[in-house]
């Protein structure tokens, strides 16, 4: 490890623990500058009410968004865009579900269901508006859901993958979250074995840890800028999966070693100077690569894309290593915070994969 970055690191443990919160900020976005100084700074958020404060914190800008409480009719029915909020085993989350008009004449089926994990400082109506992921579900009939992370669980309304205690099945962040998919899905009537769950950065770890922990629940998993399942213990752990990679194999607890890890589609820019590109072939890691094929965008973003066979232990696998491309969700739209705007379409591109998937009956 750069000595520059490990002293820095060490000096973020250090006011962490002594409750100087905003300090350990600095001295972190420092580490990941390469120790350049720091730049004028936001105002302070509130501090965290819990223990439970550590920070990975990036870049951030705000983006103004209009929380609205139903979408604009379509000519045969109005999609409902609502918020409410969900408690399981004394954790609460807020959230916000998409629920899009059935054409008229649509017979009642159960329909599919994406929960989409946000980023880092990010909210769901902003996830929602960079992602575009509403307007696509609209397109097939799906419900898409967006959990959206408290600032007293994580600072910088980080999703906390990166600690042991939310990396297990029946603990933490995934039981909370897996409870309210589960809930989402009785009370909308979806389609068990159409459930997925996708991620940017924070989210996108989170996701995989979904998927490694709930198997036999989310049929599919989509990771965007993310990190795989075990690649951190810690804070510390953490930024230095972030910064250099994660360990070739990573710690993966899974609940269940004779389960099937679920079919992933993973998209990650190797340009990415806040997660390295690098977590996106690890999420990968064991699988055998198949055709590898060269594209690029309408706008001109260059990309490979890879597919993986399923495989003992291993669903079909896609990635889309981003050429050029930062830390930004692609694809998506300026009105979010994190998109790039001109990149292959991500969302459409995950719909078109997690559709191709459902969950055996027996899985359900």
């Amino acid at each position: 490890m750069n000595p520059l970055f490990a002293g820095l690191m060490k000096e973020a443990a250090h006011l962490t623990r002594n409750g100087r919160l905003s300090e350990a900020t600095e001295a972190i976005q420092r580490a990941l500058r390469g120790g350049a100084e720091p730049q004028p700074a936001p105002a302070a958020a509130p501090a965290p009410s819990t223990a439970d404060a550590d920070v990975i914190d990036i870049e951030a800008r705000v983006i103004e968004t209009e929380r609205e409480t139903s979408m604009p009719p379509e000519p045969d029915g109005v999609d409902q865009w609502t918020r409410g909020t969900f408690t399981h085993q004394g954790s609460t989350l807020d959230f916000m579900l998409f629920v899009p008009a059935r054409p008229a004449g649509q017979p009642a089926t159960p329909r599919p269901l994406v929960v989409m994990l946000h980023g880092c400082t990010q909210d769901a109506a902003d996830f929602a508006a960079g992602t575009r992921m509403n307007a696509h579900a609209r397109a097939c009939g799906a419900m898409v859901l967006y959990p959206e992370q408290a600032q007293r669980a994580n600072a910088q309304k980080c999703w906390n993958w990166f600690k042991t205690q939310h990396q297990q099945r029946g603990r933490g962040e995934p039981a909370l979250l897996a409870a309210l998919t589960l809930h989402i899905a009785e009370q909308q009537h979806a389609d068990r074995a159409r459930i997925y769950v996708a991620g940017l950065s924070a989210g996108g770890a989170m996701a995989h840890v979904l998927g490694r922990c709930y198997p036999d629940v989310y049929a599919a998993v989509g990771v965007h800028s993310g990190l795989p399942h075990g690649a951190a213990h810690d804070m510390l752990s953490a930024l230095t999966a972030m910064r250099a990679g994660s360990p070739a194999s990573p710690s993966d607890p899974a609940p269940d070693p004779a389960s099937v890890s679920p079919p992933v589609i993973v998209f990650h820019g190797d340009a990415d100077t806040t997660v390295h590109a690098s977590n996106g072939t690890a999420i990968l890691a064991g699988a055998q690569p198949g055709e590898a094929a060269e594209g690029q965008s309408p706008a001109g973003q260059r990309y490979t894309r890879t597919t993986y066979a399923a495989a003992p232990g291993q669903g079909d696998a896609e990635h889309w290593r981003l050429h050029g491309a930062g830390h930004a969700w692609s694809g998506g739209s300026a009105q979010g915070s994190y998109t790039a705007p001109g990149g292959i379409d991500a969302s459409g591109e995950m719909i078109r994969f997690f559709l191709a998937h459902s969950l055996r009956p027996s899985a359900q």
